[in-house]
């Protein structure tokens, strides 16, 4: 029970200081305990290790200032704390299923006129590579 209140921490800790440099370290001693201890207890209890529960963060937050469409793929990069803009690209790619780029062109059609609340909810990221793979059709 205890270590749950303190994961439910280190989460909370992740969902706002997102944009800052995080490191499994840097959250475990914030808590007390081993980084090798806090990525097996987070994963047990919220299904991805706290790095990948950080970039998933950052790439909803890229999503929604992508969707803007006032900033670059490189300006969103560093805006949401990434300090790597080709890691970005592939997580973003991994989670979304589309470049960066691809998606800012896109999303901004397709969200065209819904209310961001709803925009949000439509467009969230799906976890642990599960992106749709588009299917090849053989003449």
């Amino acid at each position: 029970m205890r270590d749950l209140a303190r994961l439910r921490r280190v989460r909370d800790r992740i969902d706002r200081e997102y944009t800052q440099p995080l490191d499994v370290e840097a959250l475990a001693r914030g808590v007390n305990m081993s980084a090798g201890h806090l990525s097996r207890q987070f994963r047990l209890a919220y299904g991805e290790s706290p790095y990948s529960y950080l970039m998933t963060r950052r790439i909803e937050r890229a999503m929604a200032l992508l969707r803007r469409g006032d900033l670059g793929v490189t300006e969103v990069c560093f805006t949401v704390g990434c300090s790597s803009l080709g890691t970005f690209s592939t997580r973003f790619t991994e989670l979304v299923g589309v470049a960066p780029s691809v998606y800012r062109r896109q999303a901004a059609l397709a969200t065209e006129g819904m209310p961001s609340c709803l925009a949000r909810q439509v467009t969230r990221p799906v976890r642990n590579r599960e992106a749709p793979v588009p299917v090849s059709r053989l003449p």
